[in-house]
């Protein structure tokens, strides 16, 4: 489909979805963005749903400014998948020890690694502008500072959540490797402090919701909040790196006779905020629950943990902001899913997929997701289809 404009909005709304099926409270946040004065326009992807302040599955262009709350707490959460010279017939019938060693190497949940990891031993990864990396952690909020060794820690470490490892297989039996994480606590504490300093501020006491707070061009709290965000998108990538790199230490042992090798990784941003032009104006593009679909760029867009992903190339669509969906998109909250759902409905869900199938992942079952087909089908203009991986092994958060 090709989208439908919201009527009565003070800018454009364009929307990659039915709109009789978003919520009422999705749709009330989407027209409140759309009051805000810096907004020059706002798209809306197929996986669209009710987030804190601005909805997940947006974009969201401002000029002069930037909602800290639009980013969202886990500032550059994203994806990583890669292919790799492995097949179907390369895996073993019980998959149980391949999940157990991934569980090992990458640690899960609010878990760190005991000693900080050497991305110097890991095969293949861009070791340049590292020490350049940690050295600017100096010059970030003074509030999280203290924090440092738990980021040291945490990087290299997959989070709670929706995160996930996965191993899949394409449709001409290729395994690739995939994964989902962000920025960790150190992304979250960022966050939650530059949220609080622009409520404070004088210009975001009028605001329809205070949650839309924003930040404005040329102020020392923008330009704080800058290299604070800005910094955690590259913490996020980072830590997205040195995970696949464990990972692939992991497959790279588990298949020595093999000698595997991969081809280039994948990588792209669903939370975030980028610099980009458009109509001849400087814009800040917040894609919250979105990743960037320019014209050629590769794109990773998954589904739930017993379904699908898809590997994707952007068409590059302008009126889109360049973007797609960065996912199949919640339909209920996790407390709705845990009431409805039970362990042997996960069981049911999940079957053929090595996997946790106890009630602490009820609330990731795949009937809390809207059906990664129709998304995909919704934004045929945004995006084509590379590859589409369904997943034999699943690591959860």
């Amino acid at each position: 489909m090709s989208y439908v404009e919201v009527p009565g909005a003070k800018v454009p709304i364009r929307m990659w979805a039915d709109p009789a099926s978003v919520e009422d409270g999705a749709m009330r946040q989407l027209r409140n963005v759309s009051t805000l004065p810096w907004i020059k326009g706002l798209a809306v992807m197929p996986d669209v749903h009710f987030g804190k302040g601005a909805t997940v599955g947006s974009v969201i262009a401002m000029h002069g400014a930037v909602c800290p709350a639009a980013v969202g707490v886990d500032i550059g959460c994203g994806m990583s998948a890669v292919k790799t010279s492995l097949t179907a017939n390369d895996l073993p019938g019980d998959l149980s020890r391949l999940r157990s060693k991934t569980e090992q190497a990458i640690p899960v949940g609010r878990g760190m690694h005991d000693d900080v990891v050497d991305p110097g031993r890991l095969h293949g990864f861009p070791t340049s502008g590292w020490d350049d990396f940690w050295s600017r952690f100096d010059g970030i909020a003074e509030a999280v500072k203290f924090r440092q060794e738990r980021a040291t820690k945490q990087m290299g470490t997959l989070g709670s959540g929706n995160h996930f490892v996965e191993i899949c297989l394409d449709e001409e039996g290729a395994v690739w490797l995939m994964l989902h994480s962000g920025s960790r606590n150190i992304g979250k504490e960022l966050a939650d402090f530059h949220i609080g300093q622009a409520r404070k501020l004088p210009h975001n006491q009028g605001l329809v919701d205070r949650d839309l707070a924003v930040f404005i061009a040329d102020t020392p709290q923008m330009a704080a909040y800058r290299n604070d965000l800005f910094w955690a998108q590259e913490y996020a990538k980072y830590n997205r790196s040195i995970m696949m790199g464990l990972l692939q230490d992991v497959v790279r042992k588990e298949f020595k006779k093999a000698r595997v090798t991969f081809e280039p990784v994948i990588s792209c941003h669903h939370n975030y905020v980028a610099e980009e032009r458009y109509e001849g104006m400087d814009l800040l593009v917040t894609r919250k629950g979105a990743i960037r679909a320019g014209s050629g760029e590769f794109g990773i867009i998954p589904g739930s943990m017993g379904t699908g992903s898809y590997i994707v190339k952007g068409l590059g669509n302008a009126h889109s902001f360049n973007s797609a969906s960065h996912g199949a998109g919640r339909r209920m909250s996790r407390t709705a899913a845990k009431r409805k759902f039970s362990t042997k409905d996960l069981e049911d869900q999940t079957r053929g997929v090595e996997c946790r199938k106890d009630s602490g992942v009820v609330d990731e079952i795949p009937s809390a997701y809207k059906p990664i087909e129709q998304v995909m089908e919704q934004q045929r203009d945004l995006v084509e289809v590379v590859a589409k991986l369904k997943q034999v092994v699943c690591v959860k958060g």
